[in-house]
């Protein structure tokens, strides 16, 4: 099992290990030749790093830690803002582009609660997919079936990497359509989608601002919380698990359990028994809404209208340096008009009020986080249709979250040894509480 935060910060207490000491180690794995470090890293900030952990050893020393981050190496994606730094997010178009003037509110946050940061960690260009796949930094391979080299999701690949291979101890990602769930998911990691507005997005490279959340990959539940406070600006307080015995649980019937692979399926079914045979209620339900969605966006999606208005300039120059899968569907927006754009607005909002109706009586929702295990690097990258279906699978179950505006966890149900499955838990907006809380639950009850 990888360790947990706080399992690192009582380490640091209690003088069985350094600032300095762990954030070398992390910066050896991230340099290591047969490792996966250079495709998990567009920038490794080795002195800054290092620099970082002295002072987090002198404060922890003097009796000054600032939070249960204090001196722990942390990685951050590459969409976000460092003061002195280009913000390429995965690409080489802006690799160049002038540095950043000040630093992402998220990175600063961090940085002031003793987080070490490693560096900026790789993604699918311009956050554009679900599958991980970079074709300029190289994509990072997936702890699990590493000769296979099977895909690590998307589009916070590196950031799952970076956790599983100890590069860090905690990554923080983006989640448009489940950027941080579907690595978390396929990697063996718990993820968390906070409600959009809760973390801010100053600094940030944007996918779509209607969409857009940010939240941690990480190695438990409470390693999710305990990001998730110091991002939202808050002082973090220990949350208790809620009984399982008092939470009654929705699964979608409808589409979300399409197209299961076999080790999805027999993983998701056995955790659902695993919580019922732990006091839960879980109910199938039929929410019309999902099956509403792919008319919704049939005039074009709030991600394909908000990265057109973005790229549109640097498309009509300089189209040939984009990743050629990312720049199509990119190019979608430019068919979506204004009209369209304001139709969907409005049509989000009664969708979400009819969604959260139906499901206003459960604790959550339960479903498979994605519908099939990770697939092989190559085969995706040799055959465009098999690309684009795997990733509109990958895709579908967390996009319901994001158009809803809620929260949600991923959180490993597989057995150990077998391929990672992951068992998302959502609420509507607001509830990011009820969901940490819940999922502490859920957490212990699936332990091996």
């Amino acid at each position: 099992m990888l360790p947990t935060l706080n399992t690192v910060s009582a380490d640091l207490d209690a003088g069985r290990a350094t600032s300095v000491g762990l954030t070398e180690a992390a910066l050896v794995r991230a340099a290591d030749p047969q490792g996966e470090g250079a495709r998990v890293f567009t920038r490794l900030d080795r002195d800054a790093a290092l620099a970082s952990a002295q002072a987090s050893d002198r404060l922890r020393a003097a009796g000054l830690a600032r939070s249960p981050l204090e001196g722990v190496p942390i990685s951050v994606k590459d969409l976000f803002d460092i003061a002195g730094q280009p913000t390429p997010a995965g690409s080489t178009l802006l690799s160049k582009a002038p540095i950043a003037e000040r630093t992402a509110v998220v990175v600063e946050r961090l940085r002031a609660a003793g987080a070490v940061i490693m560096g900026r960690t790789n993604m699918t260009e311009f956050a554009y997919s679900g599958l991980g796949i970079n074709p300029h930094y190289g994509t990072p391979r997936n702890a699990w079936d590493r000769a296979t080299g099977r895909i690590p999701g998307g589009s916070s690949s590196g950031a799952a990497v970076s956790v599983t291979d100890g590069m860090a101890f905690a990554a923080i990602g983006s989640d448009t359509g489940g950027s941080v769930r579907i690595p978390s998911a396929l990697c063996g990691l718990t993820g968390f989608k906070p409600t959009a507005n809760r973390v801010p997005m100053d600094g940030v490279l944007p996918l779509s601002k209607a969409l857009d959340s940010i939240g941690p990959l990480a190695a438990s539940v409470e390693c999710c919380a305990i990001l998730d406070a110091i991002m939202a600006g808050e002082r973090y307080t220990p949350i208790a698990p809620k009984p399982l015995e008092t939470c009654t649980f929705a699964v979608p019937r409808n589409v979300v359990l399409n197209d299961l692979d076999e080790t999805v399926e027999t993983a998701f079914k056995a955790a659902c028994k695993t919580l019922e045979a732990a006091g839960a209620r879980v109910m199938l339900l039929d929410i019309p809404e999902f099956d509403a969605l792919p008319a919704l966006n049939a005039n074009g999606s709030f991600t394909a209208a908000e990265a057109w208005a973005y790229h549109r300039h640097y498309i009509a120059e300089r189209a040939d340096e984009y990743d050629p899968r990312v720049v199509s569907r990119i190019a979608l927006g430019e068919k979506m008009s204004a009209a369209h754009l304001l139709d969907l607005i409005a049509a989000r909002q009664d969708w979400i009020d009819a969604a959260e109706k139906r499901i206003d009586a459960f604790d959550g929702l339960l479903m498979p986080t994605v519908p099939q295990v990770a697939p092989s690097i190559q085969a995706l990258i040799d055959d465009e249709a098999l690309y684009f279906r795997t990733n509109g699978l990958m895709l579908r179950n967390p996009t319901f979250i994001n158009f809803l505006d809620g929260c949600a966890l991923s959180l490993p149900c597989h057995a150990p040894g077998t391929a990672p499955v992951g068992l998302m838990l959502a609420a509507a907006g607001g509830k990011d509480h009820q969901v940490l809380s819940i999922g502490l639950a859920i957490e212990a009850a699936l332990r091996p």
